[in-house]
């Protein structure tokens, strides 16, 4: 069903128009300036196109969050950064008052990190305050990003998102408790909290929901756990202390990619089922993404 007001021209088109209208408005680029742009607008315009989120000119700032987060899973930081610097000078040219967050590269995050051993992650929450080590402990069994942290909720209160086909045996061979975080691209999906940690869970769940902003992005948050760059923050300085060395808290996620592939190929899944099955339960759709994780 086409939106009604939006123009869902080509875009290559639609960034080449833009193009025009910012130099008409006085707003001047160099030569290689404007065709970064140009390549970055044309990207954009087709994402929203296919996604039914408007056009260049319509399209809400949250959508251009959404797609650099999409974007940060396939380009490495050098072009990701070239991409938020053409949608933010979009934004701007349509009235925002507010920058676009810088999004890392979670490829250069992957590339670069390092899975921990169970025994690494457990000094690791036992040099933080309960508040942090709970998220540690929630990303190390469970897979949460940083963001994701924020977003936690009960199942039957937030619906996974159901513009994907899930496998319908995710988290086989797991007990637990489902609960919903929203990451990469606003993709809500579940996560399977182990009992013992569900409970404590519960223990910090808050009576009325906060709102909370980190890297520019609002939240509400139902739960008294770390979460954010606050949190990213305290795993490496853990770490450090701890360790003597850092992974970031990315390798969480590392361990958790790793140890589930392992124990899904055990209980009789094959290879490719396995990184399937592994790929959802991280958020990503895309197997070849846990090839990374396996390094």
């Amino acid at each position: 069903m086409m939106v009604a007001g939006h123009s869902f021209a080509k875009g290559k088109t639609q960034a080449k128009r833009m193009i025009v209208e910012w130099a008409a408005a006085g707003i001047r680029l160099n030569v290689g300036t404007e065709r970064n742009a140009k390549q970055s607008l044309s990207l954009f315009a087709d994402w929203l196109s296919s996604e039914r989120r408007g056009d260049l000119r319509t399209c809400e700032r949250q959508a251009a969050i959404e797609y650099l987060e999409q974007r940060a899973e396939i380009i490495q930081q050098k072009a990701l950064d070239q991409d938020r610097q053409s949608l933010d000078r979009l934004m701007v040219y349509r009235g925002g008052q507010e920058s676009l967050p810088r999004i890392q590269s979670e490829r250069d995050r992957i590339l670069k990190g390092r899975a921990y051993t169970a025994e690494q992650a457990r000094l690791i929450a036992a040099g933080q305050r309960s508040f942090h080590a709970t998220t540690t402990e929630l990303s190390f069994r469970c897979s949460i990003r940083a963001h994701e942290a924020y977003t936690l909720m009960r199942a039957d209160e937030m619906a996974r998102s159901d513009r994907r086909s899930w496998r319908n045996d995710l988290f086989s061979g797991r007990d637990g408790v489902l609960y919903t975080v929203t990451g990469k691209g606003g993709l809500s999906r579940w996560i399977c909290v182990p009992h013992d940690l569900a409970a404590r869970l519960e223990e910090r769940r808050l009576e009325t929901p906060r709102q909370v902003t980190d890297r520019g992005v609002r939240y509400l948050q139902h739960y008294d756990i770390g979460a954010g760059q606050a949190w990213s923050q305290s795993v490496s300085s853990a770490a450090r202390r701890q360790l003597g060395w850092s992974n970031g808290a990315h390798g969480l996620r590392h361990s958790y990619a790793q140890e589930r592939v392992k124990e899904l190929q055990a209980s009789g899944y094959g290879y490719r089922d396995a990184k399937e099955i592994c790929s959802m339960e991280l958020g990503h759709f895309r197997s070849s993404v846990v090839e990374w994780y396996l390094r």
